[in-house]
């Protein structure tokens, strides 16, 4: 597990310069590694890794709050044909005609929610996180100012809301689920919050920036 190393000044903990000064620390350790699914269930490696994918980038929106920051979700609407009703980050496939995976999911993110690219403060990316349905995501970090007014795709998106940060980052809040995969017992993390589900890939993406950020420190605690 890789251990925050801090360069920066002091920031509150997990506000969003204190999150934004982990991300700067982590990025070259972050731009070699590539997780998902099987991360979590090492014993699917050797058929997960073989799978054919498609590429797509998700924004992960950290919201400036005061003095705690926290992340933006989407509840997806039930009648869509992938992942219906579940809880995501903004964003989806990268188009040929996309320059870049950020640029994708600030695209994406406007089509989703309404919240234009120049409304976020691009900070880097975590590891790339492959999936079962077969999709290699690129997870792109941006900082957001609060209480911005946010227009949704009734088609895609039923509902959007925050999370506090320290919550996410708090080990306890991890809880393991599992389930059948193509015949093998499949692990994954859930993190129920309030009346909210977040689990499967969502919360696997959550799980990773939580062990590569703030490691096994003890909650709340700043290196």
């Amino acid at each position: 597990m890789t251990i925050v190393t801090r360069s920066l000044p002091f920031s509150a903990p997990f506000s969003a310069d204190d999150f934004r000064a982990r991300v700067a620390d982590n990025s070259a350790g972050f731009s070699a590694e590539t997780v998902g699914d099987h991360t979590f269930n090492p014993e699917i490696s050797d058929m997960f890794l073989t799978m054919s994918r498609k590429p797509a980038a998700v924004l992960i929106p950290v919201i400036r709050r005061e003095p705690e920051a926290t992340i933006l979700f989407t509840q997806r609407t039930d009648n869509l044909s992938s992942h219906p009703g579940q809880v995501a980050f903004p964003g989806g496939k990268i188009d040929n005609t996309d320059a870049s995976a950020e640029a994708a999911a600030l695209r994406e993110t406007e089509e989703e929610i309404g919240l234009s690219a120049d409304d976020v403060d691009l900070i880097g990316r975590a590891p790339d996180y492959l999936t079962g349905s077969g999709y290699h995501i690129a997870p792109v970090l941006g900082l957001v100012q609060p209480d911005l007014a946010y227009t949704l795709n009734e088609h895609e998106v039923s509902a959007v809301f925050e999370v506090p940060l320290s919550f996410l980052m708090d080990p306890a809040n991890h809880v393991m689920g599992s389930r059948i995969w193509q015949g093998v017992r499949r692990t994954y993390y859930e993190m129920p919050y309030r009346d909210r589900h977040i689990w499967g890939v969502t919360a696997g993406m959550v799980r990773i920036l939580y062990e590569r950020l703030y490691g096994d420190q003890s909650h709340g605690d700043q290196q």
